[in-house]
């Protein structure tokens, strides 16, 4: 759930009463939505939030044009609590590489779990400005997006998402701030879609270019077994 301050809860819920006959037709008409119904959309909580998985990730990251890669499967878990873990189940290639950056992704992860840190990243108001949208290819909807201030988790690029249900499938762009020092740009795109019913990440993927080494990649998918207590059907 996206945690709004009270004024712009008060302006989504605004823009959904206003819309309600829009989505009526919507539902008749399957067009492309209006552009204040698809942010209303984009701002409001899923009726079936993820809320618990289970899920295999395969991670590669490569560096120094290819001469040093290495890549890892692990089993990754959220708990209704909001605790993640993981468990490596094999790795391969660089032992520097799968410490520094896949292990480290991981760790990164479990310790960004907390509803401050999904607050700062959310696509809100509060963090993003939503600008231009206009049709893309695929049935999808671009809206050029752009951070509000620099932070770690935040993209300055834009998010795509299906013209008739407003639902995201995916952001790209250029992260605001550098992770580390030796880090100069950062460029990643994240994608989701829905698994019986709920919206999941399902892939990730970033290039940096690095002081000393050059470009790196990183790469990770996800393969659920469990949504929300339920099996997921193959």
């Amino acid at each position: 759930m996206n945690l709004l301050p009270v004024g712009i809860s008060v302006i989504a819920s605004a823009l959904l009463l206003l819309n309600a006959s829009l989505i009526a037709t919507s539902n008749v008409d399957r067009g492309p939505l209006p552009r204040e119904l698809v942010l209303a959309r984009l701002w409001t909580p899923d009726d079936k939030p993820l809320v618990q998985y289970r899920a295999l990730r395969h991670m590669t990251a490569s560096t120094r044009g290819g001469r040093m890669s290495a890549s890892m499967d692990a089993w990754t878990s959220l708990d209704e609590a909001g605790r993640f873990s993981f468990e490596i189940v094999s790795e391969s290639g660089s032992s520097l590489i799968r410490q520094r950056v896949l292990r480290a992704a991981l760790t990164a992860e479990q310790e960004s779990q907390s509803p401050g840190a999904r607050e700062q990243a959310a696509l809100t108001i509060a963090n993003y400005e939503f600008l231009q949208m206009r049709p893309d290819s695929e049935h999808l909807l671009k809206i050029d997006i752009k951070p509000r201030r620099k932070h770690v988790m935040l993209v300055d690029g834009a998010l795509f998402v299906e013209e008739e249900t407003a639902d995201l499938v995916r952001i790209e762009g250029e992260l605001t701030k550098r992770p580390s020092f030796w880090t100069r740009r950062v460029r990643v795109v994240r994608e989701y879609k829905r698994i019986d019913g709920v919206h999941v990440p399902v892939a990730m993927s970033s290039t940096a270019d690095v002081l000393v080494v050059g470009t790196s990649t990183f790469s990770m998918t996800y393969d659920y077994l469990e949504i929300n207590r339920k099996a997921v059907s193959k």
